[in-house]
Protein backbone atom coordinates (compact mmCIF):
# COMPACT_ATOMS: atom_id res chain seq x y z
CA UNK A 1 0.00 0.00 0.00
CA UNK A 2 2.59 2.31 0.68
CA UNK A 3 4.17 1.87 -3.08
CA UNK A 4 0.76 3.03 -4.18
CA UNK A 5 0.81 5.61 -1.95
CA UNK A 6 4.23 6.79 -2.72
CA UNK A 7 3.38 6.62 -6.84
CA UNK A 8 0.07 8.47 -6.65
CA UNK A 9 2.27 11.21 -4.47
CA UNK A 10 4.79 11.46 -7.30
CA UNK A 11 2.35 11.38 -10.22
CA UNK A 12 0.27 14.40 -8.68
CA UNK A 13 3.07 16.09 -7.10
CA UNK A 14 5.33 16.09 -10.69
CA UNK A 15 2.32 17.32 -12.36
CA UNK A 16 2.05 20.22 -10.15
CA UNK A 17 5.45 21.22 -10.94
CA UNK A 18 5.40 20.69 -14.22
CA UNK A 19 2.24 23.20 -14.75
CA UNK A 20 3.97 25.30 -12.47
CA UNK A 21 7.49 25.57 -14.86
CA UNK A 22 4.73 25.93 -18.04
CA UNK A 23 2.53 28.90 -16.29
CA UNK A 24 5.89 30.76 -14.83
CA UNK A 25 7.75 30.37 -17.76
CA UNK A 26 5.02 32.18 -19.81
CA UNK A 27 4.12 34.69 -17.12
CA UNK A 28 8.05 35.66 -17.09
CA UNK A 29 7.81 36.29 -20.49
CA UNK A 30 4.82 38.10 -20.68
CA UNK A 31 5.71 40.08 -17.45
CA UNK A 32 9.72 40.86 -19.40
CA UNK A 33 7.81 42.44 -22.59
CA UNK A 34 5.41 44.76 -20.51
CA UNK A 35 8.15 46.04 -18.32
CA UNK A 36 10.26 46.95 -21.71
CA UNK A 37 7.34 49.55 -21.93
CA UNK A 38 8.43 51.40 -18.73
CA UNK A 39 12.08 51.55 -20.02
CA UNK A 40 13.44 55.07 -19.42
CA UNK A 41 16.49 56.82 -17.66
CA UNK A 42 18.54 54.20 -16.38
CA UNK A 43 15.51 51.43 -16.79
CA UNK A 44 16.78 49.72 -19.58
CA UNK A 45 16.64 46.08 -20.60
CA UNK A 46 19.32 44.35 -18.02
CA UNK A 47 17.18 46.14 -15.30
CA UNK A 48 14.11 45.43 -16.52
CA UNK A 49 15.24 41.66 -16.40
CA UNK A 50 16.48 42.19 -13.06
CA UNK A 51 13.24 43.40 -11.41
CA UNK A 52 11.42 40.31 -13.62
CA UNK A 53 13.81 37.91 -11.38
CA UNK A 54 13.20 39.71 -8.33
CA UNK A 55 9.67 39.41 -8.35
CA UNK A 56 9.60 35.76 -8.96
CA UNK A 57 8.77 34.66 -5.51
CA UNK A 58 5.85 36.96 -5.89
CA UNK A 59 4.84 35.19 -9.17
CA UNK A 60 5.32 31.87 -7.68
CA UNK A 61 3.11 32.38 -4.62
CA UNK A 62 0.57 33.92 -6.87
CA UNK A 63 0.30 30.53 -8.73
CA UNK A 64 1.02 27.67 -6.29
CA UNK A 65 -3.20 27.98 -5.73
CA UNK A 66 -3.48 26.94 -9.49
CA UNK A 67 -0.75 24.93 -9.73
CA UNK A 68 -1.81 22.34 -7.05
CA UNK A 69 -5.34 22.33 -8.29
CA UNK A 70 -3.76 22.36 -11.99
CA UNK A 71 -1.61 19.97 -11.32
CA UNK A 72 -3.88 16.99 -9.13
CA UNK A 73 -6.31 17.49 -12.19
CA UNK A 74 -3.60 16.58 -14.83
CA UNK A 75 -2.13 14.02 -12.93
CA UNK A 76 -4.61 12.10 -11.30
CA UNK A 77 -6.96 12.59 -14.86
CA UNK A 78 -3.57 10.75 -16.38
CA UNK A 79 -3.98 7.95 -14.22
CA UNK A 80 -7.57 7.47 -14.88
CA UNK A 81 -7.06 7.87 -18.55
CA UNK A 82 -5.04 5.15 -18.40
CA UNK A 83 -7.26 2.75 -16.16
CA UNK A 84 -4.75 2.78 -13.61
CA UNK A 85 -6.90 4.08 -10.27
CA UNK A 86 -9.07 1.84 -11.63
CA UNK A 87 -6.90 -0.88 -10.83
CA UNK A 88 -5.96 0.70 -7.72
CA UNK A 89 -9.58 0.56 -6.59
CA UNK A 90 -9.88 -3.15 -7.90
CA UNK A 91 -6.79 -3.47 -5.57
CA UNK A 92 -8.78 -2.50 -2.34
CA UNK A 93 -7.70 0.67 -2.43
CA UNK A 94 -10.62 3.20 -0.51
CA UNK A 95 -11.31 6.52 -2.96
CA UNK A 96 -10.64 8.10 0.94
CA UNK A 97 -6.92 6.54 0.75
CA UNK A 98 -6.30 7.99 -3.10
CA UNK A 99 -7.70 11.36 -1.95
CA UNK A 100 -5.38 12.07 1.10
CA UNK A 101 -2.66 10.73 -1.04
CA UNK A 102 -2.95 12.89 -3.74
CA UNK A 103 -3.68 15.91 -0.91
CA UNK A 104 -0.37 15.24 0.81
CA UNK A 105 1.94 17.18 -2.69
CA UNK A 106 -0.85 19.97 -2.22
CA UNK A 107 0.02 20.19 1.83
CA UNK A 108 3.81 20.82 0.72
CA UNK A 109 2.61 23.33 -1.61
CA UNK A 110 0.86 25.21 0.95
CA UNK A 111 3.30 25.15 3.43
CA UNK A 112 5.76 26.43 1.01
CA UNK A 113 3.06 28.76 -0.15
CA UNK A 114 2.93 30.02 3.62
CA UNK A 115 6.66 30.69 3.65
CA UNK A 116 7.25 32.30 0.15
CA UNK A 117 4.56 35.05 0.60
CA UNK A 118 5.41 35.63 4.77
CA UNK A 119 9.24 35.43 4.37
CA UNK A 120 10.34 35.53 0.85
CA UNK A 121 8.11 37.30 -1.67
CA UNK A 122 8.03 40.22 0.58
CA UNK A 123 11.27 41.97 0.46
CA UNK A 124 12.38 41.13 -3.14
CA UNK A 125 9.19 42.50 -4.06
CA UNK A 126 10.22 45.91 -2.00
CA UNK A 127 13.50 45.50 -3.06
CA UNK A 128 12.29 45.21 -7.15
CA UNK A 129 9.71 48.43 -6.40
CA UNK A 130 12.25 50.24 -5.14
CA UNK A 131 15.24 49.51 -7.37
CA UNK A 132 12.86 50.49 -10.44
CA UNK A 133 11.54 53.55 -9.30
CA UNK A 134 15.44 54.85 -8.42
CA UNK A 135 16.47 53.30 -11.61
CA UNK A 136 13.25 55.30 -13.53
CA UNK A 137 14.44 58.67 -11.75
CA UNK A 138 12.37 59.03 -8.50
CA UNK A 139 14.40 61.80 -6.96
CA UNK A 140 13.74 63.99 -10.08
CA UNK A 141 10.30 64.07 -10.17
CA UNK A 142 7.31 65.79 -8.34
CA UNK A 143 4.81 63.15 -7.91
CA UNK A 144 5.27 60.69 -10.68
CA UNK A 145 2.91 57.95 -11.42
CA UNK A 146 5.34 55.01 -9.77
CA UNK A 147 5.01 56.48 -6.21
CA UNK A 148 2.61 55.88 -3.46
CA UNK A 149 0.02 58.42 -1.71
CA UNK A 150 -0.32 58.82 2.16
CA UNK A 151 -1.69 61.11 4.72
CA UNK A 152 -1.04 62.29 8.14
CA UNK A 153 -3.06 64.72 9.77
CA UNK A 154 -3.06 67.79 7.53
CA UNK A 155 -0.33 66.62 5.42
CA UNK A 156 -0.85 64.59 1.83
CA UNK A 157 2.30 63.23 1.05
CA UNK A 158 3.76 61.56 -2.14
CA UNK A 159 7.06 59.56 -2.04
CA UNK A 160 8.27 58.12 -5.74
CA UNK A 161 10.68 55.33 -4.09
CA UNK A 162 11.22 54.13 -0.79
CA UNK A 163 14.26 52.03 -0.33
CA UNK A 164 14.59 48.82 2.20
CA UNK A 165 17.77 51.14 3.98
CA UNK A 166 15.60 54.09 5.27
CA UNK A 167 16.15 56.04 2.07
CA UNK A 168 13.22 57.75 0.41
CA UNK A 169 13.52 59.43 -3.48
CA UNK A 170 11.22 62.34 -4.36
CA UNK A 171 9.39 63.17 -1.45
CA UNK A 172 6.09 65.67 -2.19
CA UNK A 173 4.30 67.35 0.86
CA UNK A 174 1.19 69.37 0.49
CA UNK A 175 0.05 70.76 3.58
CA UNK A 176 -3.74 72.32 3.85
CA UNK A 177 -4.85 74.48 6.27
CA UNK A 178 -8.20 74.22 8.26
CA UNK A 179 -10.28 75.94 5.60
CA UNK A 180 -8.59 72.71 3.07
CA UNK A 181 -6.69 75.41 1.14
CA UNK A 182 -3.06 74.43 0.36
CA UNK A 183 -0.21 76.55 2.82
CA UNK A 184 3.01 74.99 1.62
CA UNK A 185 3.73 72.76 -0.90
CA UNK A 186 7.60 70.77 -0.14
CA UNK A 187 9.53 68.89 -2.51
CA UNK A 188 12.85 67.03 -1.50
CA UNK A 189 15.45 64.68 -4.16
CA UNK A 190 16.16 62.04 -0.41
CA UNK A 191 14.98 61.90 2.55
CA UNK A 192 17.52 60.43 5.16
CA UNK A 193 15.76 58.73 8.38
CA UNK A 194 17.58 60.13 11.80
CA UNK A 195 16.11 57.84 14.05
CA UNK A 196 13.23 59.84 15.70
CA UNK A 197 12.78 62.03 12.40
CA UNK A 198 13.56 62.40 8.79
CA UNK A 199 16.30 65.19 7.07
CA UNK A 200 15.03 66.34 3.44
CA UNK A 201 17.94 66.99 1.69
CA UNK A 202 18.04 69.10 -1.77
CA UNK A 203 14.26 70.92 -0.78
CA UNK A 204 11.96 73.33 -2.11
CA UNK A 205 9.80 75.21 -0.09
CA UNK A 206 6.67 76.65 -1.82
CA UNK A 207 4.29 78.63 0.68
CA UNK A 208 0.83 79.69 -0.44
CA UNK A 209 -1.19 82.59 0.65
CA UNK A 210 -3.98 84.89 -1.07
CA UNK A 211 -1.04 87.98 -1.14
CA UNK A 212 2.00 86.01 -2.59
CA UNK A 213 3.61 82.74 -3.08
CA UNK A 214 7.23 82.55 -1.19
CA UNK A 215 9.95 80.15 -2.68
CA UNK A 216 12.79 78.59 -0.18
CA UNK A 217 15.67 76.18 -1.08
CA UNK A 218 17.41 74.17 1.94
CA UNK A 219 19.97 72.27 1.48
CA UNK A 220 18.52 70.21 4.42
CA UNK A 221 15.73 70.53 6.74
CA UNK A 222 14.04 68.79 9.61
CA UNK A 223 10.79 66.27 8.81
CA UNK A 224 8.96 65.37 11.94
CA UNK A 225 6.81 62.60 10.75
CA UNK A 226 4.87 59.10 12.43
CA UNK A 227 5.95 57.49 9.42
CA UNK A 228 8.90 54.81 10.11
CA UNK A 229 11.00 53.17 8.06
CA UNK A 230 8.93 49.75 8.77
CA UNK A 231 5.59 51.73 8.28
CA UNK A 232 7.06 53.07 4.90
CA UNK A 233 8.26 49.46 3.41
CA UNK A 234 4.94 48.60 3.81
CA UNK A 235 3.48 51.55 1.14
CA UNK A 236 6.14 50.69 -2.10
CA UNK A 237 4.43 47.30 -2.24
CA UNK A 238 1.05 46.37 -3.09
CA UNK A 239 -1.54 44.84 -0.52
CA UNK A 240 -2.06 41.56 -1.77
CA UNK A 241 1.82 41.23 -1.97
CA UNK A 242 2.78 41.89 1.27
CA UNK A 243 3.32 39.23 4.47
CA UNK A 244 0.71 38.84 6.96
CA UNK A 245 2.82 40.36 9.71
CA UNK A 246 3.55 43.33 7.59
CA UNK A 247 -1.03 43.77 6.56
CA UNK A 248 -1.72 43.47 10.38
CA UNK A 249 0.88 46.30 11.45
CA UNK A 250 -0.25 48.75 8.53
CA UNK A 251 -3.82 48.04 8.75
CA UNK A 252 -3.62 48.81 12.77
CA UNK A 253 -1.43 52.32 11.78
CA UNK A 254 -4.30 53.15 9.80
CA UNK A 255 -7.21 52.55 11.70
CA UNK A 256 -5.07 54.41 14.38
CA UNK A 257 -4.73 57.08 11.93
CA UNK A 258 -8.71 57.44 11.17
CA UNK A 259 -7.78 56.18 7.46
CA UNK A 260 -9.74 53.77 5.80
CA UNK A 261 -7.72 50.15 6.13
CA UNK A 262 -10.72 48.04 4.39
CA UNK A 263 -8.28 47.20 1.66
CA UNK A 264 -5.53 46.21 3.89
CA UNK A 265 -7.75 43.69 5.87
CA UNK A 266 -9.21 42.18 2.93
CA UNK A 267 -5.47 41.24 1.90
CA UNK A 268 -4.94 39.86 4.89
CA UNK A 269 -7.81 37.58 5.56
CA UNK A 270 -7.10 36.15 2.00
CA UNK A 271 -3.81 35.59 2.99
CA UNK A 272 -4.64 34.50 6.25
CA UNK A 273 -7.14 31.82 4.14
CA UNK A 274 -5.24 31.37 1.21
CA UNK A 275 -4.25 27.70 2.60
CA UNK A 276 -7.74 26.61 3.39
CA UNK A 277 -8.28 28.48 -0.19
CA UNK A 278 -5.99 26.30 -1.93
CA UNK A 279 -6.44 22.49 0.22
CA UNK A 280 -10.55 22.86 -0.93
CA UNK A 281 -9.66 23.67 -5.20
CA UNK A 282 -7.32 20.34 -4.60
CA UNK A 283 -10.39 18.52 -3.33
CA UNK A 284 -12.54 19.98 -6.11
CA UNK A 285 -10.25 18.65 -8.69
CA UNK A 286 -10.06 15.54 -7.03
CA UNK A 287 -13.59 14.95 -6.54
CA UNK A 288 -13.63 16.10 -10.58
CA UNK A 289 -11.69 13.24 -11.25
CA UNK A 290 -14.02 10.89 -9.66
CA UNK A 291 -17.23 12.32 -10.91
CA UNK A 292 -18.12 14.24 -14.03
CA UNK A 293 -14.49 14.06 -15.15
CA UNK A 294 -13.90 10.49 -14.96
CA UNK A 295 -13.68 9.38 -18.53
CA UNK A 296 -13.38 12.49 -20.51
CA UNK A 297 -9.98 13.30 -22.54
CA UNK A 298 -6.88 15.47 -20.80
CA UNK A 299 -7.80 18.46 -22.73
CA UNK A 300 -11.23 18.65 -21.74
CA UNK A 301 -9.72 18.16 -18.09
CA UNK A 302 -7.49 20.98 -18.51
CA UNK A 303 -10.41 23.40 -20.03
CA UNK A 304 -12.67 22.66 -17.10
CA UNK A 305 -10.08 23.22 -14.60
CA UNK A 306 -8.88 26.61 -16.30
CA UNK A 307 -12.56 27.29 -15.88
CA UNK A 308 -13.48 26.47 -12.58
CA UNK A 309 -9.72 28.08 -11.51
CA UNK A 310 -10.53 31.56 -13.12
CA UNK A 311 -14.45 31.28 -11.67
CA UNK A 312 -12.59 30.83 -8.25
CA UNK A 313 -10.14 33.57 -8.84
CA UNK A 314 -12.86 36.12 -10.41
CA UNK A 315 -15.39 35.44 -7.64
CA UNK A 316 -12.86 36.80 -4.64
CA UNK A 317 -11.68 39.52 -7.16
CA UNK A 318 -16.00 40.53 -7.65
CA UNK A 319 -16.31 40.19 -3.82
CA UNK A 320 -13.16 41.61 -2.68
CA UNK A 321 -13.90 44.98 -4.00
CA UNK A 322 -17.70 45.03 -3.43
CA UNK A 323 -17.15 44.69 0.33
CA UNK A 324 -15.20 47.78 -0.04
CA UNK A 325 -17.48 49.61 -1.90
CA UNK A 326 -20.59 48.00 0.08
CA UNK A 327 -19.12 47.87 3.94
CA UNK A 328 -19.85 44.15 4.67
CA UNK A 329 -17.39 41.94 6.49
CA UNK A 330 -14.07 41.60 3.77
CA UNK A 331 -13.93 37.69 5.18
CA UNK A 332 -17.52 37.21 3.89
CA UNK A 333 -15.37 37.88 0.37
CA UNK A 334 -12.57 35.34 0.96
CA UNK A 335 -14.39 32.79 2.56
CA UNK A 336 -17.58 32.69 0.07
CA UNK A 337 -15.69 30.96 -2.95
CA UNK A 338 -14.20 28.92 -0.36
CA UNK A 339 -17.37 27.44 1.13
CA UNK A 340 -19.25 27.19 -2.70
CA UNK A 341 -16.48 25.22 -3.60
CA UNK A 342 -16.38 23.01 -0.95
CA UNK A 343 -19.81 22.18 -1.24
CA UNK A 344 -19.25 21.14 -4.44
CA UNK A 345 -16.19 19.04 -4.12
CA UNK A 346 -18.01 17.63 -1.12
CA UNK A 347 -21.41 16.61 -2.89
CA UNK A 348 -19.49 15.39 -5.73
CA UNK A 349 -17.29 13.06 -3.57
CA UNK A 350 -20.02 11.64 -1.53
CA UNK A 351 -21.98 11.10 -5.10
CA UNK A 352 -18.55 9.40 -6.42
CA UNK A 353 -18.18 7.17 -2.86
Amino acid sequence: MRKLDNYVMRTVGGAMFLVMVVVLSLDLIFGFIAELDDARNDYQTLQALAYVFMTLPRRIYDYLPLGAFMGCLVGLGAMASSSELTVIRAAGVSIRRIVWSAMKPALVVVVLGVLIGEYVAPPFERLAQSQKAVAQGAGQNIASASGVWHREGDTFMHLNAIQPNGVMHGVSLFRFDENRWMASATFASRAIHQGDHWLLQDVLVTRLSEEQTIRERHNSLRWDTGLSPEVLSVLIVKPENLSIEGLYTYAGYLDEQGLSSATYWLAFWKKVLMPVGTAVMVLVAISFIFGPLRSVTMGFRVFTGLIVGLLFKYMQDLLGPMSLVFGFNPVLAIVLPIAINAVVGALLMRRAG
